[in-house]
Order: structure tokens, then sequence, then C-alpha cells
């Protein structure tokens, strides 16, 4: 999944990119409001990790802005020394958690994780759709009793379709969820990695939709 991540402090920027990296998350990266606001506007995310003070349009301005335009991205807010007004007026602006800086980057994670959950109806730390089961944390497939380490794109595409089952997902949206904004991007290759998924929990888990895209039908027995 694609996250955008936005915030001024370069050695900050640089390790929290990093951090989301490790933990299977596709990553686009910003250092000021203008970029954000567009970025956050135009693609497709699964969440925004955002700090308030940014030069050019500060980051409580980009988050009214994207809600006015109807974006309901889930967003985390990052604050400066915790401040108690920030993090109310970034709740009243329709942010769905905030952070204060300087954070560990585990509670990062969880606190990520727990909000892209909730938008999509889950409450676990793991995704399960009858027989199939995802722990995101070891990025690890259990299905019929038996455990599947992932590779990178394969845990990054499973993950989406289990948080958008039974929808018709396009070639495009998917590939956009395997690699970042500046990436060459090669649908060719979404074939392959779906071939090993398939090969993993069963050809019925994910239908094709010729013309339209692939289903996630999770009920593979």
């Amino acid at each position: 999944m694609r996250i955008l991540l936005v915030d001024d402090q370069q050695t900050l920027l640089e390790s929290t990119a990093k951090s989301l990296q490790q933990a299977g998350f596709v990553v686009d990266s910003c250092e000021n409001g203008v970029d954000a606001l567009h970025l956050g506007q135009e693609e497709d995310y699964a969440a925004i990790i955002l700090d308030l003070g940014l030069p050019d349009i500060n980051g409580l301005t980009v988050l009214r802005e994207w809600r006015n335009k109807g974006n309901k991205v889930p967003v985390i807010i990052l604050t400066a020394r915790g401040e108690w007004y920030e993090r109310v007026e970034g709740l009243k602006a329709g942010a769905d958690d905030y952070l204060a800086k300087p954070f560990y980057q585990e509670e990062l994670l969880a606190r990520l994780n727990a909000v892209i959950s909730r938008y999509h109806g889950q409450n676990s730390s793991s995704l399960q759709h009858g027989h199939i089961s995802l722990d995101e944390e070891k990025q690890q497939l259990n299905f019929q009793g038996k455990t599947y380490n992932l590779t990178a794109m394969e845990f990054r595409l499973l993950r989406f379709f289990m948080l958008n089952p039974n929808k018709v997902l396009s070639k495009q949206r998917l590939t956009e969820q395997l690699y970042a904004y500046d990436d060459d991007k090669d649908s060719n290759v979404l074939e392959v990695y779906i071939a090993h998924l398939r090969r993993k929990i069963g050809k019925e888990a994910i239908e094709t939709r010729r013309g339209q895209g692939y289903i996630f039908r999770g009920n593979a027995s």
C-alpha cells in the first residue's frame, strides 16, 4: 500500500520513510505544503502522515483543503512538542489520529496500521477472510494450516486485496500500490505476483474480470 509522508525535516523524513518501507509500505514523500496538497488530492494513498509545521502552506490548511474537497483518506498529524491546541485543531480539521514529536517509529507504525484498519472496517493486526489470514506485523500468510513468508511485493498486493474484498480493482490501481510515485510502473509484474499468490491460496481466491481487473474473494476452502 502507498503512504504519503510529509515533513520538512530531512533527517526525520528519511528515517521514517525507511521504517515504513521495512514495514511493507510504498512511500511517497515531500517537504512542503504545496506538493502535499497536490499529491494528497491526486494520488491513491492508503493513509497520509502529515506534519503541521510546513513551509508554504501549513499542514492544517492542507488537511482542511483535502476534507473540503471530499478526500477521506486517513490522516495522522505530527505535532511539535505535543501542543494540546495543535492536536485539537488537527482533529477538528478531520485528522484521524495524532502523534507528538519526537516519537518512536514503532508507535507510528502501530497508529498507522490502526487507522488503516479502522478505515476498512477491520479491528485486528491480522487480516482474515475465510481460510486466509495475513499477519501484517510478521508479513506472513497463513492458509489451511501452512505459513508462508511473503516477498515485499506479495505482501503489499495481498494486504491491499484483503482490505478491499469483493471489489473490482483495476490493474492500474493495483499497480499503483506496488510502486512509489516516481518509479517506473510495469503492469506485467502485477500478473506475475498474482500468479504467485494464487499458487499459495488457490486460483479461486482471486478472480479475473477481463477488461476490468481482479476481485479478491477470500473464500477459498
